[in-house]
């Protein structure tokens, strides 16, 4: 095993040294380790990927379809996305210039960071929030500002929108919304994406609309912004969440052309293309399998209902979510307010792994997420085991 030469001892990029790990995983990794532990941790679809998208990746390999793509991505492809976006967001992008296709969502979120932000640029962020979101801003060079939403359900109002933005001054360039949301599950509805929109119209701010569970709303119909403000917004959604596609790390992102220039230019510089075969599954995806999320949806929901009834029962607190497949909840007053040690103590004595809601910014703090993106009977399971540790300590 080589090892490095004194020289080159602590050789890092000193931006990253200001940047921890993902606490997610890093939880993730830690608790694993108890024996027979059910993990509802990650916001990882139990489902296999649709057989006819399956098929189309197949088929991708056998006829020999493995050759540098164009960096955007393959016409056919960006052409299907446009025409989804047509149907779904009400949006006419030009596939050549305004659509290009990445490596997974993660990819189109740090490409439009860096293809478009400026050191000393603020970037509101409502938290709380996918932990992602803080480095690929602050390593721009920009600062992200946590907006906390706990006092209001877990949602922006335009009223706060518009209190934050007299605080924080001109230097205000951009918001970067995920809508559901991971990790309360809350979205939004028409009415108020209205009302945000005409606060971030007078403003001129650059919207990053994460909109990667839009296909996994249960009690409303979407609404987005890239519908009300095409003009200043970054679209970025995928096919992980909606077509049970996580490996394949198919994304995609459509705006304005003269944004979408740079933020293309740093996708290309990054990765090149994405591969062939994910692109063909994409394809088949979006052209025949546009039905295929309503069955998942159907089983998240159910689940969802399960998770929050029973877990209400146990004296926890939560906002309904309303889409994505997470269940964002307040610790009961008996265990303190302390939610990495309630996760750690829950892994240890009740072997049931969650993920402590503080990693997620502020307004995290006492609470903890739950992912119901796992079979039914494991759902059951770990609801029988949380129920049984609570009672011991009540």
């Amino acid at each position: 095993m080589p090892e490095v030469i004194q020289e080159l001892t602590g050789l890092q990029n000193q931006k990253l040294t200001q940047v921890p790990p993902s606490a997610i995983r890093a939880f993730d990794n830690e608790i694993s380790a108890v024996d027979g532990i059910i993990k509802l941790t990650l916001g990882e679809p139990d489902f296999a990927t649709p057989e006819h998208v399956k098929e189309a990746a197949i088929k991708s390999i056998q006829d020999d379809d493995s050759h540098y793509a164009p960096s955007a991505g393959k016409p056919e492809l960006r052409q299907a996305i446009a025409k989804v976006l047509k149907k779904t967001r009400g949006v006419d992008y030009d596939w050549a210039s305004e659509v290009t296709v990445t490596v997974g969502a993660t990819e189109a979120l740090t490409a439009t960071t860096f293809g478009l932000l400026n050191p000393g640029d603020k970037v509101l962020v409502p938290t709380p929030v996918f932990s992602l979101y803080f480095p690929i801003i602050s390593l721009t060079g920009a600062i992200p500002v946590m907006v906390n939403t706990a006092d209001d359900g877990f949602v922006l109002t335009p009223q706060r929108l518009e209190t934050v933005l007299k605080e924080e001054g001109s230097a205000v360039k951009a918001i970067l919304l995920n809508y559901p949301s991971n990790p309360t599950g809350r979205s939004y509805g028409a009415e108020l994406i209205d009302q945000l929109a005409k606060v971030l119209q007078e403003h001129h701010l650059l919207v990053i609309a994460d909109e990667i569970y839009s296909d996994l709303v249960y009690d409303q119909e979407h609404a987005s912004l890239a519908t009300r403000l095409p003009e200043q917004t970054i679209l970025i959604s995928g096919l992980s969440k909606s077509h049970a596609m996580t490996g394949y790390r198919l994304g995609y992102l459509a705006g304005p052309a003269s944004l979408m220039a740079p933020i293309t230019k740093m996708h290309s510089f990054m990765v090149t293309c994405v591969n062939d075969a994910a692109q063909a599954a994409a394809v088949e995806a979006l052209e025949n399998g546009q039905d295929d999320p309503l069955e998942f949806r159907k089983a998240y929901r159910r689940r969802r209902d399960l998770m929050v009834s029973r877990m209400r029962k146990m004296g926890f607190e939560m906002a309904t979510p309303q889409g994505a497949f997470y269940v964002f909840a307040k610790i009961p007053a008996a265990f303190g307010s302390d939610d990495f040690a309630f996760a750690k103590r829950l892994a240890k004595e009740g072997r049931v792994g969650l993920i402590p809601g503080s990693v997620f910014g502020d307004g995290g703090e006492g609470y903890v997420r739950l992912s119901y993106a796992a079979a039914d009977e494991k759902i059951e399971e770990a609801m029988n085991r949380l129920e049984a540790f609570v009672q011991t300590i009540n």
